[in-house]
């Protein structure tokens, strides 16, 4: 048994042995075979490397020639265009040297003509002078003399064409002018008729019999004083018989009174709780009346859309009146005129239309509200949403700021004709005597005015000059003055016409 372990090892020491010579063996030829192959790569290498050096000599050779021969070429040619710029330059310079002489010669002749001019001009001024001295010892005036008199001759004779040529032109402008407007305004007044009642700041109440003026006091005039507190209104009652006067500066709140007190006298029961009664009746009627007739307006005009509390404001002017006129017929004519234009020359008639029915929209509470009433109207029309033309047309009713369109002019126009035309208003007397001494002043402050005569009304002056003073020109010029003082320093409806007259009279007496 232990030989056979011993056996065993002794085996496998010399089988281990074995396999050691073996792979020293194979491993030794294997490294030789790799030595060998090592050489070869090297010497192949050495050879690739040779090739590669040799072809690359070989390019370098050619690129290096080529770039020569490159260089060359660009010299060469660089050369020749030298040369060729040099030529040109030489041509320039010998160009420039004949001009040179040329204009030499010029000059030296441009001088002798010189010379000859100033000697000229020296022998023309002495000419000259010797013939002003002449003409000074012939005509006995200096130069200085004899220029003032041709220039004031020239001016003279220039404002005389240009006064004739103004009138030809004004002449022919206005035929035109005037025959044109007076056929669209007189269309617009015959289609457009309305009545206007004459009302004062007083109402008169006709009683049954005197008796009732008792009644209306009542008991130590608690009845009067009642009406009086509850309408705002002066009751008067004097000794005219079977009449009662009713005072005040509200159109409206009048009107209330009278119709309370009208009420009142029908029922013939008349005692401050009847009359408080009567009052507030007549107010809701009142109310109802102003409502009914800001409505009709609108239908009568065909004005349409307007904010309802325009319509109430256009209400009120039916208690409203001015120099008599009806402030809401007024303004209802004012629309229908000027929409009457409008269609004539063109222009928008709603516009032209809705203007003229709220132009004086500002007198229905101009009691109430401190300022001019285009002022308050304009204010009223923009706090209800209407639009710029409205609103512009309504500030440019009486001219306060210069009209923009073609609507407002319309408007401005059909106000003056509403307001001027004969019977449509009335004036205190006072004031038209005023006017006229006003226009005939203005006349005769200018120069050259003799007298002057304020005739129809007012509405034309005819202005008499001395004939000797002014001449047929001059007299444009007299009456375009007077027309523009006029404008400026007075107010008045419609327009006026300006009539001057220059004449000259012969007088003899036969004896």
């Amino acid at each position: 048994m232990f030989t056979n372990i011993v056996v065993g090892i002794i085996s496998a020491i010399i089988g281990i042995l074995i396999g050691v010579l073996i792979r020293k063996n194979i491993a030794e030829k294997l490294i030789g075979s790799a030595e060998e192959e090592a050489k070869k790569l090297i010497e192949e290498a050495k050879r690739d490397a040779e090739a590669k050096k040799r072809e690359v000599l070989v390019e370098a050779k050619d690129e290096a020639h080529r770039i020569r021969n490159e260089y060359e070429r660009e010299n060469k040619e660089r050369r020749n265009e030298l040369q060729r710029s040099e030529k040109r330059l030489i041509k320039k310079e010998e160009m420039l040297d004949s001009k040179s002489l040329m204009v030499e010669r010029k000059e030296e002749t441009l001088q002798k003509k010189l010379k000859d001019i100033e000697t000229k001009q020296i022998k023309l001024s002495a000419i000259h002078e010797k013939q002003n001295e002449e003409l000074e010892r012939i005509s006995g005036l200096s130069t200085e003399e004899a220029k003032h008199m041709l220039i004031n001759n020239i001016k003279k004779e220039a404002e005389q064409e240009a006064s004739i040529a103004v009138k030809d032109i004004e002449r022919g402008a206005k035929e035109t002018a005037e025959r044109k407007a007076r056929e669209i305004i007189t269309y617009a007044i015959q289609k457009c008729s309305a009545d206007h009642v004459a009302e004062t700041t007083v109402s008169v109440v006709d009683l049954p019999n005197d008796e009732m003026k008792g009644r209306i006091i009542g008991r130590e005039g608690r009845n009067i004083r009642a009406l009086e507190q509850l309408t705002g209104i002066d009751i008067i009652i004097d000794d005219t018989p079977e009449a009662v006067v009713i005072s005040g500066f509200d159109p409206i709140r009048r009107e209330i009174a009278r119709l309370a007190l009208e009420k009142l006298i029908a029922d013939g029961r008349i005692h401050p709780a009847r009359i408080e009664e009567m009052v507030e009746k007549s107010k809701k009627e009142i109310e109802q009346q102003i409502k009914d007739e800001g409505e009709q307006a609108t239908f009568d005009t065909g004005v349409h859309g307007l904010h309802p509390e325009l319509i109430r404001l256009l209400g009120r002017l039916k208690f409203r009146t001015s120099y008599g006129q009806n402030v809401l017929k007024h303004s209802i004519e004012v629309s229908h005129l000027a929409g009457i234009m409008a269609a004539e020359l063109g222009a928008d008639v709603k516009i032209a239309k809705r203007a003229g029915l709220l132009h004086d929209i500002g007198k229905a509470v101009d009691h109430e509200v401190e300022g001019p009433h285009v002022t308050i109207g304009e204010d009223l029309a923009r706090k209800y949403k209407e639009n710029k033309a409205i609103l512009h047309a309504i500030g440019a009713h009486h001219g306060d700021v210069e009209p923009q369109t073609v609507e407002a002019v319309l408007v401005q126009a059909a106000d003056a004709i509403s307001a001027a035309r004969p019977g449509a208003r009335r004036e205190t007397l006072e004031t038209y005597i005023k006017r006229l001494e006003k226009l005939e002043e203005i006349s005769n402050s200018f120069e050259g005015v003799e007298k002057s005569f304020a005739i129809q009304a007012g509405r034309e002056i005819r202005i008499m000059v001395k004939p000797e003073v002014t001449n047929d020109t001059s007299i444009i010029l007299i009456a375009k003055d007077i027309v523009k003082k006029i404008e400026a320093e007075m107010e008045y409806p419609g327009q006026i016409k300006v009539n001057v007259i220059r004449e000259s009279r012969a007088i003899e007496y036969a004896k």
